[in-house]
């Protein structure tokens, strides 16, 4: 599912009036470790790091959309804040998920990125639930959900320039 947002929002890029340079760790359905990702991201010098997931829950009416920062990353804390909001905010515009906030974790691909550049990192929806796992079926809703993310990117690169 992720990977199928992933490719979405690179072919999206490509409508974009000003395309952004966007890497992905992965393009195929391969197993790439979260340090090896981390390694890729400090490489290339990026300006943001953004994880995509897609949640699980035991309770099946757990529903929306959840993006984390990481606290100690003192040097980006008010970017995590406000690139997390984009991206959260575009999300549930566009696709009509409820929000469940910006939060703080200690993910280790956001520790790993502490000092480089703002990291986040992206639940877009649970799977577990009927209504949101189906979502991820429908080829249009995967571009919508991508459009959305590339939306949020975009806003806040450009807010932040």
């Amino acid at each position: 599912m992720v990977l199928d947002i992933a490719n979405a929002i690179l072919k999206l890029n490509n409508v974009l009036e000003e395309p952004l340079d966007i890497y992905l760790t992965r393009y195929s359905d391969t197993l790439i470790s979260l340090s090896d990702r981390t390694k890729l991201a400090k490489a290339l010098k990026a300006d943001l790091f953004v994880s995509l997931h897609c949640n699980h829950s035991d309770n099946p009416d757990a529903r929306g959309i959840e993006v984390y920062a990481l606290r100690k990353q003192e040097k980006f804390s008010m970017e995590l804040v406000f690139a997390g909001y984009k991206i959260e905010r575009a999300l549930c515009e566009v696709i009509g998920y409820e929000s469940r906030g910006v939060k703080f974790a200690n993910f280790q691909v956001l520790r790993e990125m502490i000092g480089y550049c703002p990291a986040i990192l992206v639940e877009a929806g649970f799977l577990t639930n009927e209504d949101e796992g189906n979502y991820f079926l429908i080829p249009e809703k995967i571009k919508a959900m991508a459009l959305a993310i590339l939306m949020g990117i975009d806003n806040y690169l450009k807010t932040k320039l």
